[in-house]
């Protein structure tokens, strides 16, 4: 976690401190920082109780994955046996909704030689203040992510709510789109018929939903 801006390194070291279930059950505000010690904690319990552990206790119960093609992330995971070496990995920026009750994380994993990158959709309960993923994939790189030297962050512009943005889907395409509360915050994937997929978040910059994340995953190589 190298080059951590002093504001999220101190909600870090308060969730370690905290209970594990404080972490994603305590009140926010539209925090950034909030979202990032997220997913440094998710990223630690996957060290700390195995990866598809991490995974089970803290997805929300409509959260989807990639395999490649589109599952229920619940049902998935429930047969999964965590691998003896889980996956490291670091966000290097986050993205939030207006009103705090969505973001986007993204960075960098590590695991043995290989590496990639991730992006993590969060959403929070705004009465219960909890956290839980609703979106999660990666991608393999044969260059890895340079890690920043601080995480970037940035909030949705507040005020007019936008109107949703709409992707066309060509036919046999499996495609989802995901609104924050307020509509500041939108995600699209897309999957095809050949396990390609593309994973785009945006942001209402105060006149347009700008894309901020746009992740291209080609088809897996035929056996």
């Amino acid at each position: 976690m190298r080059g951590l801006p002093l504001a999220v390194l101190g909600v870090v070291l308060l969730a370690g401190c905290a209970p594990r279930g404080d972490m994603y059950n305590r009140p926010l505000g539209a925090n950034p920082s909030a979202f990032v010690a997220a997913e440094i904690a998710f990223a630690r319990l996957a060290q700390d109780k195995g990866q598809w552990t991490a995974f089970r206790e803290t997805a929300a119960a409509d959260a989807v994955m990639f395999v490649p093609q589109r599952v229920k992330a619940r049902d998935w995971l429930r047969s999964q046996k965590d691998p003896a070496t889980a996956v490291k990995w670091q966000p290097h920026a986050v993205y939030i909704s207006c009103d705090g009750n969505a973001g986007a994380t993204t960075g960098a994993w590590q695991k043995g030689p290989a590496q990639g990158y991730f992006t993590t959709v969060w959403r929070r309960d705004p009465m219960k203040g909890e956290i839980r993923w609703v979106l999660d994939h990666g991608d393999a790189l044969a260059t890895p992510r340079e890690a920043p030297d601080f995480i970037a962050s940035k909030k949705a512009v507040c005020g007019s709510r936008p109107a949703a943005a709409l992707t066309a889907a060509e036919e046999g395409d499996d495609m989802a789109v995901g609104l924050s509360p307020d509509q500041t915050l939108s995600w699209t994937s897309i999957v095809r018929a050949d396990g390609s997929r593309r994973v785009t978040v945006r942001m209402w910059d105060g006149s347009a939903m700008t894309p901020v994340i746009d992740d291209r995953v080609a088809a897996p190589a035929k056996p």
